[in-house]
Order: structure tokens, then sequence, then C-alpha cells
């Protein structure tokens, strides 16, 4: 993909801050804020989504079921007694 020259001014908090974050997240500044930009206009935004979607098609009844809201959960009725001294029943 080609690359184009994008200068832009910001106050000195804002530059020193993508300073530091840009390392911190193992990329370069020019990365950091194409990251940003990406993330903003919504690319990642829907990705995960995607992903959440195909997750839960796939394993939303597994989840459903170890969560207590499944078949098997509703067929013990201790279990929901049981996990209360637990720390699964303190979230």
């Amino acid at each position: 993909m080609a690359k184009t020259r994008l200068n832009v001014r910001v106050d000195e908090g804002t530059a020193r801050a993508a300073r530091e974050r840009a390392p911190a997240r193992g990329m370069s500044v020019n990365r950091y804020i194409e990251e940003l930009v990406r993330q903003d206009t919504g690319e990642a935004g829907r990705a995960f989504v995607e992903a959440a979607a195909d997750f839960m098609k796939q394993y939303g009844s597994v989840f459903a079921e170890e969560s207590g809201g499944g078949p098997s959960a509703r067929a013990k009725p201790g279990v929901a007694a049981e996990r209360e001294g637990t720390s699964e029943g303190r979230r």
C-alpha cells in the first residue's frame, strides 16, 4: 500500500503522549496514529464485532451453559447455590 505524507500540528502534551504510548504498544508514532485513525473509522470495530458474532455462533450454547443459562444448568437446580460460595458466584 502506498503511503502519503501527512503533516499535522498538535499541542506538546498530545505529541508527548503519542511518543510515550507508541513504543509502549510496540510501534512507531506513525503506525500508532494510523491505528487510531483506523479504529476511529471503524475497521477494527467491525472486525471485532464479526469475530464476536462468529464466536457466539460456534460457542454460544457452551457459553450459555457455563454461565448458568443453558439446559444443563437448569436441569441441576443446585448449581447456582453451589456457585454462590465460590468466586464464580461473587462476580
